[in-house]
């Protein structure tokens, strides 16, 4: 049976769980928080939430990835490690990984690319930073270098 400090966290924190995800590793902090660092009601209640289905780090990790993928155009080395750092379990974000549409991921990551160009394009650098920019979203350089080839080719050479 739980106690009522225990109880009111674990009601706060289905409250704040049913509005959006959350991973356990955020839902420890958050109790340890609440709970004056008591780490053994903390395991408490995450284990109540995730028991109760409130918290499911594969879902977190689903979201999170759909998420940035789509609409921030990261790439998946970057979603992995973001998700790792937050905790979640690699089985769960390699799974999460494999979610990602990769024909939407293409065309982003290539609307992202082409918008970055028209900044770049006159700096005789530009080549050199859109595939460090591109790096740093998190994507690998081999199946971004054909991308990299075809965006800065110059124009009258496309023809």
């Amino acid at each position: 049976m739980m106690d009522g400090k225990i109880k009111s966290v674990l009601d706060a924190l289905e409250a704040q769980c049913a509005k959006r995800e959350y991973c356990t590793a955020d839902i420890r902090r958050k109790a340890l928080e609440r709970l004056d660092f008591d780490a053994g009601a903390a395991e408490e209640v995450v284990s109540a939430l995730v028991g109760n289905g409130f918290v499911d780090d594969f879902r977190y990790a689903s979201a999170y990835a759909r998420e940035k993928s789509a609409l921030s155009g990261w790439g998946p080395v970057k979603i992995r490690s973001a998700l790792l750092a937050r905790g979640v379990a690699r089985e769960a974000v390699l799974e999460a990984l494999r979610e990602i549409d990769p024909d939407k991921a293409a065309a982003k990551l290539e609307k992202v690319l082409t918008a970055k160009w028209k900044t770049l394009s006159d700096d005789p650098q530009g080549r050199l930073k859109l595939i460090r920019f591109a790096l740093s979203r998190g994507y690998d350089y081999d199946p971004v270098r054909p991308l990299i080839e075809r965006i800065t080719r110059p124009r009258d050479v496309e023809s």
